[in-house]
């Protein structure tokens, strides 16, 4: 085990963010558990690489949607590693539609994907935090969740919503030794961005004050002061890294 003894799990952390995220912690010396739900050798690359900085990982194949799973996982990696002082709820996806075309299985889907999850997690995962009185919940919102997208309700609904998760459950276990943040990335570097046609992507980036698009690694960044020493007196707090699209 790392020196400091602890370990993070990782959500849809086979690639893009997810995987930067878990590949920065491991850099910080966190072992890591990864977690995906489809990409697994994707997912055990990103293994390889964080055993390669000298912490342990492995890797879960669990849908986040589902309790059972989730209740089974957790299990599992308090097992392996002796206990889960950081979760970082980063699955997520999107079905964007105009309301007016958005079928009951597009909302539903998201909603479950990209908040039920963080249900799920943090209430399993908080549970060995407070008996061990430390340790940190950070989860990915989006921009999209506090100024709101066209063609996208069900995605800023379950961005928002982790929003308002978070400040509670700040509020429910802080005096535990718990801290709850979390990060509303803007408009980053991954799959979902490199299939924007170049006239989408150049419009985009001339409306970010930065004049470029965010690095996985950017976002990665943040969730690490996040898991750090040093942001063990904040809480409730949601960073926006977005290059100032919001100005």
């Amino acid at each position: 085990m790392s020196d400091n003894n602890k370990a993070v799990l990782v959500t849809g952390a086979a690639r893009g963010i997810g995987a930067a995220i878990a590949r920065r912690a491991a850099a910080d010396g966190f072992d890591i558990a990864i977690n995906d739900v489809a990409n697994e050798p994707d997912a055990q690359a990103v293994a390889a690489e964080c055993r390669a900085l000298g912490v342990r990982a492995d890797v879960w194949m669990a849908d986040v949607t589902d309790w059972a799973q989730c209740e089974a996982m957790v299990k599992s990696v308090a097992e392996r590693f002796g206990g889960v002082w950081g979760l970082v709820n980063n699955a997520g996806i999107t079905k964007d539609a105009l309301l007016l075309r958005m079928t009951e299985e597009q909302f539903d889907r998201v909603l479950n994907v990209n908040l039920k999850s963080v249900f799920n997690l943090s209430k399993l995962a908080s549970a060995h935090m407070i008996r061990a009185r430390g340790g940190r919940i950070v989860s990915v919102s989006s921009v999209v969740g506090v100024y709101g997208n066209a063609g996208q309700c069900n995605y800023a609904a379950s961005k928002a919503a982790i929003i308002g998760f978070t400040k509670s459950l700040a509020k429910e276990i802080g005096s535990r030794g718990v801290t709850v943040n979390a990060v509303a990335p803007g408009y980053i570097k991954t799959a979902m961005t490199d299939a924007l046609p170049d006239e989408a992507r150049a419009a985009l980036t001339r409306s970010i004050a930065l004049g470029r698009l965010g690095e996985p690694e950017d976002i990665a960044k943040a969730v690490a002061f996040f898991l750090s020493p040093d942001s063990g007196y904040i809480t409730a707090q949601v960073l926006q890294i977005d290059g100032g699209i919001s100005v």
